[in-house]
C-alpha cells in the first residue's frame, strides 16, 4: 500500500518569519483618511467594482485591503442601518468572517500573488496568467444574491504582460457583485488600461510615530534602545514592513555600513565594503538582502535630489546607477545569481561616478 504523503507548508510570499501576515492582522497602523474613502464609497450610490491602492511596500496595503474585504463580506448590505452606523472597517476578532480569513482563506476572498515553485524551492519571479485565470472560476461559482466575491491582487507590479492583459478583460466585463482590490507599489507603470478602470487611492508612507507605534506592537522586546528604534524608525521611509527587517536581521548595521561606505566611496575601504557583501549575502538572511536594497534606494533618491536642487552636472549618473542596480537585484533574485557580486558591483559604479 502506497504512504500517505504527508502535508508541506506551503510558504507565502514576502512573509516575515515570526510576525503576522496582512490577513491574520485584523489592525491597521494609520492610514485613517484612506479607510473612510473606502468606507464612504461602499455605502454610496455608486461603488466602483475595482480599486489600485498605491503606495510604497510594506505600508499596509495588503493589511487594508484585506480588512475591507471581511467588513463587506461581513455587512453585505450596503445601505442597511449597520453600515450606516459604521465609523471604520472594524470586525471584532471573534467574528466568524474574521476567524475564518485568518486561519487562511474565506471562500469569497480570492487572493493572487507569486505562487511557490516546488521544483526549483523559489517563489516565481512574477504573477503568472494561470493565476490571474483563476478569476474565471471564482467568479462562474453559484453564489447567494447578496454574498460579495472580492479578489486582491497582492500586487499587480508582479503581473507580466499576459496575466496583465488577463486582469484587463475580466475588468473590462466584471460580474454582479464583485470587486477588485489591485495592490501596486508603483501605480504609474501599470497598464494605462487598467488604471483607466480602476479608481486610485493612494496610501501615504508611515510617520516615525506610526513606525514606532507598529515596532512595540509587533515587536516589543526586539529593539536594544530607543535609539535604535528611533533610528530604525527614521531610516525605514515609511514602511513598517522595512522596519521590521531592518529590526529582525543586521538591518541597522547594514544601514549604518552602507550610508557610511557610499558617502565615501572616492576613497573606499575595500575591506569594509567587502564585510558588508559578506553580511548582506549571507546564506539564509533574505532580510538582510532585503535590508540592503531598501538602504540603497534611500540613498540613491536623497543623492538624486541634493545634486539635481544643488545643480551638480552628474546628478543624472544617479539615475543610470539606479536603474542597473534595480536590474543587478532583479536578475539575482530570479535567476539565483551571486548576491555579494551585486553589493560589490554598485560600489565599484559608485566609485566610478
Amino acid at each position: 500500500m502506497a504512504r500517505r504523503a504527508e502535508p508541506v507548508d506551503i510558504p507565502e510570499v514576502d512573509a516575515l518569519p515570526g510576525f503576522p501576515l496582512p490577513h491574520e492582522r485584523n489592525r491597521l497602523i494609520g492610514h485613517t483618511k484612506t479607510e473612510q474613502a473606502l468606507l464612504e464609497a461602499y455605502r454610496s450610490e455608486r461603488l466602483h467594482h475595482a480599486w489600485i491602492l498605491g503606495g510604497p511596500k510594506g505600508i499596509g496595503k495588503a493589511t487594508l485591503a484585506f480588512r475591507f474585504a471581511r467588513f463587506v463580506i461581513a455587512n453585505p448590505d450596503r445601505f442597511g442601518p449597520e453600515v450606516a452606523a459604521m465609523r471604520n472597517l472594524d470586525l471584532p476578532d471573534d467574528h466568524p468572517v474574521t476567524r475564518q480569513v485568518k486561519a487562511g482563506g474565506h471562500p469569497n476572498i480570492l487572493h493572487l500573488r507569486r505562487p511557490w515553485d516546488e521544483k526549483s524551492k523559489r517563489f516565481k519571479a512574477d504573477l503568472p496568467v494561470d493565476e490571474v485565470r483563476r478569476t474565471v472560476s471564482f467568479f462562474g461559482t453559484t453564489a447567494s444574491a447578496k454574498a460579495w466575491r472580492i479578489c486582491i491582487v497582492d500586487a499587480a507590479d508582479d503581473m507580466n504582460i499576459s496575466s496583465a492583459n488577463a486582469l484587463l478583460k475580466i475588468l473590462e466585463e466584471p460580474p454582479e457583485q464583485c470587486l477588485f482590490l489591485v495592490l501596486s507599489h508603483a501605480p504609474g507603470r501599470l497598464l494605462p488600461t487598467i488604471r483607466s478602470r480602476c479608481r486610485r487611492l493612494d496610501l501615504e508612507p508611515l510617520g516615525a510615530d506610526l513606525i514606532s507605534e507598529g515596532l512595540k506592537e509587533l515587536a516589543p522586546d526586539a529593539a536594544s534602545s530607543d535609539q535604535d528604534l528611533f533610528e530604525i524608525s527614521q531610516t525605514a521611509d515609511g514602511s513598517l514592513r522595512s522596519a521590521i527587517t531592518l529590526l529582525s536581521g543586521d538591518g541597522l548595521a547594514i544601514a549604518r555600513g552602507l550610508r557610511q561606505l557610499a558617502n565615501a566611496a572616492d576613497r573606499p575601504d575595500l575591506a569594509a565594503v567587502h564585510a558588508l557583501a559578506d553580511l548582506v549575502s549571507a546564506r539564509g538572511q533574505t532580510d538582510n538582502w532585503e535590508s540592503f536594497q531598501h538602504i540603497l534606494q534611500i540613498w540613491l533618491h536623497e543623492s538624486m535630489r541634493r545634486d539635481l536642487q544643488g545643480g551638480v552636472r552628474n546628478a543624472y549618473s544617479y539615475v543610470e546607477l539606479w536603474e542597473k542596480t534595480n536590474q543587478a537585484t532583479r536578475d539575482a533574485e530570479s535567476l539565483n545569481l551571486d548576491r555579494k557580486q551585486v553589493v560589490l558591483d554598485f560600489f565599484f559604479a559608485l566609485r566610478a561616478l
